[in-house]
């Protein structure tokens, strides 16, 4: 089940709020992306409405949208990437499972044991899955993560080849971080990056291993869990 979303006293169709909400985490978009192609849909809005709607209705989507997830599968990759913010050098840890959804993602502030554990702590409590294996880079903080939480059998540290699967997921994040000339803090980075992953799970569809007729089932799949996930209250 998910939560109905309250769309009143917005000034604008729920549908135009959901498209808005839509074009901007599907897609390397900006603000003021979003703003002209809905005004050239006949939609004559601010850009100051567009980030309201982002910043307000982005998260309530993603919080649905990952309630009606399945539970992913026990294969993990691990890894962490620079990001910069507000000036300041911070880690972007992510966590994906062999299908490529992004299972959880934090940005903390440093590249050692304690972040990483963290980060699994999460994992294990919010995905309700034991792993079957964990895949990471050889990052010396991984191991004693591991240890702490009774998962050192099933740790695998390995080189990038091993690990591009996660690697490969930061792509998006680095397309949108240059995209928007930088996160501005910490919190909105997390807040954003949570929804993007939400968002781009349910559409995540390796085009290149489906048929076209497959493919069309996915779409229309996908965009039925949208629909699912934005409904009005």
């Amino acid at each position: 089940m998910t939560d109905g979303i309250s769309f009143k006293r917005h000034g604008f169709p729920p549908d135009v709020i959901r498209y808005a909400v839509w074009l901007y985490y599907r897609f390397t978009l900006s603000i003021r992306d979003v703003e002209e192609l809905l005004a050239e849909r006949g939609a004559d809005l601010s850009r100051e409405s567009v980030r309201y709607w982002v910043v307000k209705f982005g998260p309530k989507i993603a919080a649905n949208l990952k309630r009606r997830r399945l539970p992913p599968t026990g294969r993990w990759r691990l890894d962490e990437m620079v990001v910069r913010i507000a000036g300041r050098r911070l880690w972007l840890w992510r966590a994906v499972d062999d299908e490529g959804d992004v299972l959880d993602m934090l940005v903390q502030k440093r590249r050692n044991a304690k972040a990483a554990k963290k980060l699994l702590h999460r994992l294990l409590k919010n995905t309700g899955v034991r792993p079957e294996c964990i895949v990471t880079d050889k990052l010396r903080s991984y191991p004693k993560a591991m240890r702490e939480n009774g998962l050192s059998e099933r740790h695998k540290p390995g080189g990038l080849q091993e690990n591009d699967l996660a690697e490969n997921s930061h792509l998006p994040s680095r397309r949108r971080e240059r995209k928007q000339q930088k996160f501005k803090s910490q919190g909105s980075a997390q807040r954003f990056l949570a929804a993007h992953a939400a968002v781009y799970n349910c559409f995540n569809t390796d085009t290149h291993l489906v048929s076209h007729p497959a493919l069309k089932v996915l779409h229309a799949k996908a965009h039925a869990e949208w629909r699912e996930a934005t409904k009005a209250a």
